[in-house]
């Protein structure tokens, strides 16, 4: 067998490279490799998009996983990437995988595997799974089949679909949006991006119209990817209708298209420079930016006028993530329509108590009523919140380590705040997110 991993996960044309005994080898390799490395009994996740066989791909894989006593959740839903990849990180996971192909053409299916936090796999972990599967005994693959799984509770079915959703609302200003009364189109690409960006922009009170929605595995005879050539219908639907902006998702909802009330499509290369210019000189973050060697180099120059850095990364979204996770960059992104905004960090929090200083080396993230972000701690004797601004980009509803900082060790980019839960070194917290308190 013959699976090699790309740049955005393992790629194959169905009926050949991408076939039920593949999608088990490489199920059973990840059920191992959890297995050596003790983080089995967490559970893994999995989830699909509409390809052809991506939901049947999901069901394989859960069969073995449940076979190899590991505990499965399915996403028992057509689902956007992006949500199971905040599924991940929401179940505290520290694997997981899509079935899908992404922007590809409709002939190919994958898996994309992810990590703890729901982060892209990177090089080294897809390397290792490689050497897993090489390393597979012959043999028939053990596999309970699905429904006897999930009768037996070695398969649950989820939908996080709500706490996506409501991650979402919590970050963005919904008032700003609901002022402005926006007519808004979406085209999901006959994808799988209508559910949540419909409901999300409804909320907002924006009048939303939908086209491409339903299921197409073949997706209308073009590639399902957002660019200036597959957008046409969208353009027309901008203009004559009046709208004030297009929306487009690929096939698995994580590359964006967007067309301009004028009915011109913008460049995912100028949405990347235009939202970090806003981010740095209207919202007042700071931190630095990554970009693929293919990327635009204004966003070089916007960082060089606010004294950041742009890094430069080879093309993949994994190098793009694990570039924002190593420098707590604030934006990341390609010129193919990928970007992630202000959800990784670097720079610490420090919490203090009269002598005792703690260093949280990764800590939530909410948003007070103007969009500020801000940490959030709890006073213990009033049980009231109290949230501090920030000034970058942090990971969301993530557990995070107290570990002690040294006197005068403290450095550009801590942020002093008293310690009201009197945390203690070594322990573990989870700061809730939550807007507007």
């Amino acid at each position: 067998m013959s699976i090699e991993f790309g740049t955005g996960g393992w790629r194959a044309i169905i009926g050949d490279g991408f076939t039920k005994a593949n999608v088990q080898h490489l199920a059973y390799a990840l059920a191992r490799k959890m297995k050596d490395e003790g983080v089995a009994q967490r559970g893994f996740l999995i989830g699909y998009d509409r390809r052809f066989l991506s939901k049947e791909a999901a069901h394989w894989a859960a069969e073995v996983m449940a076979g190899a006593d590991v505990p499965c959740m399915v996403v028992e839903r057509e689902a956007p990437t992006p949500l199971i990849m905040f599924a991940v990180r929401y179940y505290e996971l520290s694997y997981g995988m899509a079935g899908t192909a992404s922007h590809n053409p409709a002939l190919y299916n994958g898996v994309k595997v992810f990590t703890k936090g729901g982060r892209d796999a990177d090089e080294t972990v897809t390397a290792g799974i490689e050497e897993y599967i090489a390393a597979l005994p012959d043999g028939e693959i053990p596999a309970v089949p699905y429904e006897e799984g999930v009768r037996a509770g070695r398969i649950q079915v989820v939908d996080p679909m709500n706490a996506y959703i409501d991650s979402i609302i919590r970050s963005v200003n919904m008032d700003a949006i609901r002022s402005r009364g926006l007519k808004v189109v979406l085209d999901p690409m006959y994808g799988v991006s209508k559910t949540a960006l419909q409901t999300i922009l409804i909320t907002a009170r924006c009048d939303v119209d939908v086209i491409h929605e339903r299921r197409d595995a073949l997706f209308g005879g073009r590639l399902p990817a957002p660019n200036s050539k597959t957008l046409i219908g969208l353009q027309s639907f901008v203009e004559e209708n009046g709208c004030d902006i297009g929306i487009a998702t690929d096939g698995d909802a994580d590359r964006l298209g967007i067309i301009d009330d004028r009915g011109e499509f913008l460049h995912p290369n100028k949405i990347l420079v235009l939202l970090y210019y806003y981010l740095l000189r209207y919202k007042g973050w700071h931190g630095a930016a990554v970009r693929n060697i293919a990327t635009t180099h204004l966003l070089d120059a916007i960082a060089a006028e606010f004294g950041e850095t742009c890094y430069e990364v080879p093309v993949g979204f994994k190098y793009v993530s694990g570039k924002m996770a190593e420098t707590g960059a604030v934006i990341g992104g390609e010129s193919s329509g990928g970007l992630i905004a202000g959800i990784t960090a670097k720079a610490s929090i420090v919490i203090g108590e009269a002598s005792q200083t703690f260093k949280v080396s990764q800590t939530a993230l909410t948003a007070d009523a103007e969009g500020n972000v801000c940490v959030a701690t709890v006073d213990a004797a009033t049980n009231l919140v109290h949230l501090i601004p920030v000034t970058t980009g942090v990971e969301s509803d993530l557990e995070v380590e107290i570990l002690p900082v040294e006197e005068g060790a403290l450095t550009e980019g801590m942020l002093l705040i008293p310690n009201p839960a009197g945390l203690a070194e070594g322990m573990s917290v989870t700061m809730a997110q939550g807007a507007g308190v």
